[in-house]
Parts: C-alpha cells; structure tokens; sequence
C-alpha cells in the first residue's frame, strides 16, 4: 500500500497543526515543533522519531547550504551596521525630500532591483530601508509585506534566476521541450500568464503609493504606527536579534558609501548574475561569501580591529539566528510531509476534476495549497510540474499553445501564491528577518492583501480557460 493511501487526510495534520497554532499562540517555533511531533506519531514513528526526523532533515547539503547563505548574510548586515553604513544610506535617502509615500516606494524598487535571489531581496532591502521606515512611522509589518512581495514574484519573472532555471529544466522532456534552450523559450513564453506574480508586484506599488488604501490587519499596523509611533504592536517578537537590530557604529570609522555599501552589493549582484549566465546556477551562497570577505578587507583598510571584525562578524550570525531556528524546523516540516506523501494526497482529491477549461485556474490552486501546506515554491514545482504540464500538452495534442503557457504560468504563481500565505513559508520568514517584524503578525498582515490578489487570478485563469 502507498503512504499516500496509508495516511490519507492524515497526512495534512502536521502542516494544519502548524498553521492553526501560529495563528492562535503566535509562536512560530512551538507551533513547528508541536506539528513535528505530531507528524511523527501520525507516522507511527513514536517521540524518538523526532530527534531522528531532525537528524535526517538537518544533516543533509541541501540545509547546510541554507545555514551557510544565512549565516554569510547575517555577517554582510552586521558589517553594513558596523560601519555606518545603512545608516548614512538611510540619511543619504532623506535627503531626497523623503515622505512616507517615497520611502515605501524606494523600498517597492529596490525590491524589484535585487530580483536574482529571493533570499537575499527582503533581507538586504528590510535591514537597508528599516531606519528610513521606522523613522517615517511605518509598521514592520508593512515593511515585511513590500520585501516579500517584490522577492519571489520577481525572482519567478525574470529568466535569469534559479527560480527561472529551474522551473524550465523540469519541463525539458515534455512535449516537443527537448532541451535547456527550448525550455527557457517556454518559460519566457510563459510570463505574461503568471498572473499572481504580476499582479502582487502591482499591487505593492499601488499599496505603497496609496493608490489602494491599507485595509484588513494591515491598516490596524499602519493607524498604530502612524498614531502611536509604535512600528511593532505591543508584545511582538521580531525575527532578528538584537545583535543585529541593536548594532551601533564603531566609533571614529568614516563611511564610504562606496566601499562600504555599493561595492559589496555589486559583487552580491555580480557574482550572481554573472554565475547564472556561465553556469545556469546563481550560486548566492559564494557570492555572499566573497562578498562578506571583501567587506571585512576594507573595514580592515579604514582602520576597524580584527578583533572588533570578527566580533561584528559573530554579532551577525547570532542575529540571524531566530530565522534560522524557525526555517529548520520549517525544512523538518517539510521533509516530513514529503514522507507523509502530503501533495500526492491534495493532488488525487482534485486530479479528476482536471479538464482543459479548468486546468490552470486548479492548477493555481492545487500548487498554491500545495506550497502554503508544506512552505516551500520549489518542491511544490518539483511535484506539481510533471502532473500538470504532461497533463496540458495531452490537452494540446502535444502542441505548444495557450492550455501550455498558461499552465506552466499557474503553477510558477500558485507556488509563489501558497508561500505568500503560509507562517511556513522560506521567503516569508526571511522578510519578516530583513524587516526585524513579528513573524505571524507579517502573515496575518500580508494574508489578505496576497488572497484578494489570488482570488483576482483565479477568475482570470477561468476566463483563460474559457478562451483556449
């Protein structure tokens, strides 16, 4: 008998245990843990199945390249706050005739600039544009919501990131797809139906330059900001340590942007641009690397001890540490259901509904409930990708066409859509780091803003179908 058989609707318990207790204690680490353990005496496994659940997630290359990234990025934010430099950044910005209308737009830019690494985007642009928004009486809530909005609807847009490469390569094979070239015209083929992403990187401009105005949990965030100058709500836990938050300048460094500030940047950019054109790989966790060893040259050249380097150094890994903690239990998670057979479940309940009308509105959906139960875009595309697209190319008698692109599309946004929603979700809690934000006050915040965007999507892919 097959685990998806076996388990049945027992294999969404963990993820629903999970996400009704972050919503109802509001501690994102008790409620991971708590689904863990459920999860593993679904699995008959016992409470020493949770040490061991640990162990085989954990101790694998694929989470020890995350713990790594994090880390270098946690000592690249340290060193960007050591030398002054996000703060004269953010005082170079106000001068600029600052409002709180430009601040969160300059903010909706730099997202959509830094487009090659979700992960880096919400965590460079929150810890950059924090000072400048908290100064201008914005909530972090609303700060979490434009860094995570403008991080993966961006990265899945642009064919020269690894969300793009990687949604093409598990296409190659497919229909007439036979090789990397033909998938990335596919993909790019495929942007104008991504319809969520589109629309969810619109939205935030249009949120931020009041255009729509703040509704739902986010406008309670702005009115307390704005009235009571409290840009946290009393009792929030913010996802970054106070090593971090709390870093003041060392005294007697004199900035320099330049060095400081854009030059590690570029290299970030660089080095990941570049590495995606020569080796289709972006390769962020060797760009963050040389750029965090660059930066600790030249605060050595200005003058700063080593010793006061690798203080600032340490300083930034243990600020990153309560995202760390949280997306480990969050991979735990994540292992677990895919050992629980979790998507194979959701996926047999809706397969026979699948008809050529219907197929990229439910394929939107099913991915978007796929990615929001188990918190990851990538394996939801690993698993959703080769059911749907085999599926609309039979629709398409094996033809390139509408029911294909748009299909593709569904499943590139629905990931995006589930990650957006989920307490769970990898580019969720790294945006509620870069805005030092409580983490479930970000979701509740950000929920309703991403489910009006997914509802408008899935209208638009029924008429989609409706048309092909």
């Amino acid at each position: 008998m097959e685990a998806s058989e076996y388990f049945g609707p027992l294999s969404l318990l963990p993820a629903t245990v999970a996400i009704v207790l972050a919503f109802t204690t509001r501690n994102t680490v008790i409620s991971l843990a708590v689904a863990c353990l459920a999860g593993v005496l679904v699995a008959g496994q016992g409470l020493l199945g949770f040490p061991a659940l640990l162990v085989s997630s954990l101790g694998t290359t694929d989470f020890s390249w995350i713990l790594l990234l994090e880390f270098f990025i946690g000592i690249s934010i340290a060193f960007f706050q050591r030398t002054g430099a996000i703060l004269n950044f953010a005082k170079f910005i106000e001068q600029r005739q600052m409002t709180r209308v430009r601040v969160q737009l300059i903010s909706w830019f730099m997202g959509m600039f830094v487009y090659f690494s979700d992960y880096f985007s919400p965590l460079f642009v929150g810890s950059t544009m924090r000072t400048l928004s908290d100064r201008f009486k914005i909530s972090r809530e609303k700060l979490a919501y434009i860094c995570d909005s403008t991080s993966a609807p961006v990265s899945i847009l642009v064919p020269i990131t690894g969300w793009a490469v990687l949604v093409a390569s598990l296409t190659i094979g497919m229909g007439p797809i036979d090789d990397p070239v033909q998938a990335m015209g596919v993909f790019i083929s495929s942007i104008p139906y991504n319809i969520y992403s589109i629309l969810a990187v619109v939205m935030v401009g249009l949120i931020a330059s009041n255009i729509i105005p703040d509704f739902g949990p986010m406008k309670t965030a702005e009115d307390r900001a704005k009235n009571e100058g409290k840009v946290l709500r009393d009792g929030a836990e913010p996802l970054m340590g106070e090593e971090l938050t709390s870093l003041k300048p060392y005294p007697g460094i004199k900035t320099n942007l330049l060095w400081n500030f854009i030059f590690p940047v570029v290299l970030v950019i660089g080095f990941s641009v570049g590495s995606v054109i020569i080796t289709g790989s972006a390769k962020p966790m060797e760009a963050f690397l040389l750029s965090a060893v660059m930066a600790g040259i030249v605060m050595s050249i200005q003058g700063i001890p080593l010793t006061e380097i690798t203080n600032t150094a340490m300083s930034g890994i243990k600020g990153i540490m309560p995202a760390v903690i949280i997306l480990s239990f969050a991979y735990a998670l994540n292992d677990l259901s895919a050992s629980l057979n979790t998507a194979q479940y959701i996926i047999s309940v809706t397969e026979p509904w699948l008809t050529p009308t219907v197929l990229p509105m439910l394929a939107f959906l099913i991915t978007g409930i796929i990615a929001f139960s188990t918190g990851t875009s990538w394996g939801t595309y690993a698993i959703m990708i080769p059911i749907a697209v085999p599926l609309a190319f039979s629709f398409s008698g094996g033809e390139l066409d509408s029911v294909v692109y748009a299909t593709i599309a569904a499943v590139s946004g629905g990931g995006v859509f589930g990650d957006h929603c989920s307490p769970l979700s990898d580019t969720s809690i790294l945006a509620s780091t870069g805005a030092a934000s409580d983490h479930i006050d970000h979701v509740r915040t950000q929920m309703p803003y991403a489910g009006l965007v997914g509802l408008i999507s899935v209208g638009i892919y029924l008429a989609i179908g409706w048309t092909i």
